[in-house]
């Protein structure tokens, strides 16, 4: 075996000699990187950030923000009736029947505009979330409007139709509210 000399002359067996020498007395430290990694599991996780929520709610408050006054003429006795192309006659029957049972119901008595039309979204959002396939909305007939018909009928009646999700929905069967409410078949997210 071939000696190499060090920068001091040294060889370099004589260097791992008095290296391991040195060594002999040395004690290992105790396993301190078990603690620290307990200390660091337990601290308490923080609060995850909703941002799909937080999206949903911005996007809600833009669409209320962007009420056009260009709404139907509806009396409190007219029908709503909406069924997007390629959904099959006899699910709208069913529907206007009232066959489909209501997993959820909004009443929007006593809301503003942009009051409902956010309670709306919202109530959407969370039907679909929990993926509930028919809902009714109760809009109310206007009886208390005074000389100028309905206020919120013909907005609710604008809004389902421009949301995507909605699939289909027309006034509701009397002992459900007749022409003061509707009901609403909703997409499914699966």
């Amino acid at each position: 075996m071939s000696q190499h000399k060090g920068p001091k002359g040294d060889s370099e067996i004589e260097n791992i000699e008095s290296f391991a020498d040195l060594l002999d007395n040395v004690k290992p430290l105790h396993n301190d990187h078990q603690n620290r990694a307990d200390i660091h599991t337990r601290k308490p996780k923080p609060t995850p950030t909703p941002n799909e929520t937080i999206k949903d709610e911005q996007r809600v408050l833009k669409e209320s923000l962007e009420v056009s006054l260009e709404v139907e003429d509806l009396q409190p006795g007219d029908s709503l009736s909406f069924c997007r192309a390629g959904i099959q006659k006899t699910i709208f029957k069913k529907l206007k029947k009232g066959q489909y049972s209501t997993g959820a119901e909004l009443d929007l008595h006593g809301h503003t505009r942009p009051e409902a039309q956010i309670a709306l979204a919202k109530f959407i959002q969370q039907s679909r979330e929990n993926n509930i396939r028919c809902v009714k909305i109760i809009h109310g007939k206007g009886y208390r409007s005074n000389n100028e018909g309905p206020k919120l009928k013909p907005m609710v009646n604008k809004w389902l139709q421009q949301r995507n999700e909605i699939l289909a929905f027309c006034s509701a069967r009397p002992i459900d509210g007749g022409t003061g409410a509707v009901y609403v078949l909703l997409k499914t997210l699966r």
